[in-house]
């Protein structure tokens, strides 16, 4: 079996218009089998500062160690970045930012990803920061109604196309008894 085949059985209660005898409104259940969702709350914010934990050691070697100007130690980080994630993730199923956060990235079938579909998810990770827009407005009592805009990068579309998952640590037994 695999990750995208598996689904959760929801119930939820709708009310309707009929009421019982001593006024009580009656409630229908309807049951729903919908995907599992294997991503978490929070998953984007923790991806994009996993991403920058796992580039700041390797800028560091390339601006130190190889004696780099601040915009080459940047330029060769980014596919070292690729490189070593990639061997990380086939190995352990994890690089150093998402050991910090505790995240871990499957395949299909609950496994590490093989070499070459990490590194097509950490080469397809470049094209991830495409910006989404929002606008959000809150209210307090000292400056009344604000509004803001919020950009968010989504950090998906590599993982959609290679079929693989970021869980937590702690999601990966669950989704390995799921799956047998």
């Amino acid at each position: 079996m695999r990750i995208s085949e598996l689904t959760e059985r929801k119930t939820t209660r709708r009310a309707t218009r009929n009421f019982d005898s001593e006024g009580r409104r009656i409630y229908q259940e309807f049951e729903y089998e919908l995907p599992y969702k294997a991503d978490f709350t929070g998953s984007e914010r923790q991806r994009e500062c996993a991403k920058v934990i796992d580039a700041i050691p390797l800028f560091l070697i390339f601006l130190f160690v190889f004696k780099q100007t601040l915009f080459f130690s940047f330029l060769f980080s980014i596919p070292a970045v690729i490189i070593v994630g990639s061997v990380t993730e086939t190995i352990w199923g994890t690089t150093l930012g998402k050991k910090f956060f505790k995240m871990v990235v499957i395949d299909d079938f609950g496994n590490f990803p093989g070499f070459s579909k990490s590194l097509k998810r950490n080469f397809l990770c470049l094209s991830n920061f495409y910006p989404s827009f929002s606008e959000y407005t809150t209210k307090n009592v000292a400056f009344g109604t604000q509004t803001f805009f919020r950009t968010d990068l989504s950090m998906h579309m590599n993982n959609k196309l290679c079929t693989t998952y970021i869980v937590k640590e702690r999601q990966l037994l669950e989704i390995k008894k799921l799956l047998k």
